[in-house]
C-alpha cells in the first residue's frame, strides 16, 4: 500500500520509483538466471576479440607511420625495388646461359645423329647393312657403359621339377605338403 501512503513532501514519485527498481532487480535476476551463463560466455568473448584486434594493429608494422617515416619510406621503397630489378636481371642472366649450354648440346646431338646417317647412307651405297652397322655402334655404347653386366649362359640347364610335376595332385612333392591349421585361439603371447 505503498501508493496510498503518500503524504505531502514525498509525493507519489519515490514510491513508484522504488517500485520500478524492484521491477528492474526482478526483471535483471530472472534474466541473468535463465541467461547468465551466455551473457557470461559473450562478454568472455568479446574481450578476447577486442585483445587480439589490439594486438593486431599494435603489431603492424605499417599502421601509422610518424613524420619521420613518411620522409624515408619514398627511399626505402625505392631502394627494395632497384634490389629486385637487380635480382630479376642475375635470374634472366642465368637462365640465358642455360639456354645457350642447351642449345649447344642440342646442336652437338643434332651433329652426331646426322654423322650416323651419313654413314649409314654410304654403308648402304656400298652395298652394306646399315643394320649391321647399328648394331655394332649399340654394343659398343652398351660395352662402354657397363662391361661386368653381361649375364653369362649356361648350356647345360636341367629343369627345377620333373615333366609330370602337378602341385594340385598332390604326388611327387617329397616332404613339402599342407595340412590344415589347429582350430581355437593362438597361443600368442
Amino acid at each position: 500500500m505503498e501508493l496510498g501512503d503518500g503524504g505531502g513532501a514525498a509525493g507519489p514519485g519515490p514510491a513508484l520509483g522504488r517500485g520500478g527498481l524492484e521491477a528492474l532487480q526482478h526483471t535483471v535476476g530472472s534474466v541473468l538466471s535463465s541467461y547468465g551463463w551466455y551473457v557470461l560466455l559473450a562478454a568472455v568473448a568479446v574481450y578476447l576479440l577486442v585483445q587480439k584486434v589490439s594486438r593486431s594493429l599494435a603489431a603492424r608494422p605499417g599502421g601509422r607511420p610518424g613524420a619521420a617515416e613518411a620522409a624515408e619510406e619514398p627511399d626505402v621503397v625505392v631502394r627494395r625495388q632497384e634490389a629486385l630489378a637487380a635480382a630479376r636481371l642475375r635470374m634472366q642472366e642465368e637462365l640465358n646461359a642455360q639456354a645457350e649450354k642447351y642449345k649447344e648440346k642440342q646442336r652437338q646431338l643434332e651433329e652426331e645423329r646426322r654423322r650416323q646417317k651419313i654413314a649409314m647412307w654410304e654403308s648402304m651405297q656400298e652395298g652394306k647393312s646399315y643394320k649391321g652397322n647399328l648394331k655394332l655402334n649399340q654394343q659398343e655404347v652398351e660395352s662402354g657403359a657397363s662391361a661386368s653386366a653381361v649375364p653369362k649362359s649356361k648350356p647345360n640347364k636341367k629343369p627345377l621339377r620333373g615333366g609330370g610335376y602337378n602341385p594340385l595332385s598332390g604326388e611327387g612333392g617329397g616332404t613339402c605338403s599342407w595340412r590344415p591349421g589347429r582350430r581355437g585361439p593362438s597361443a600368442g603371447g
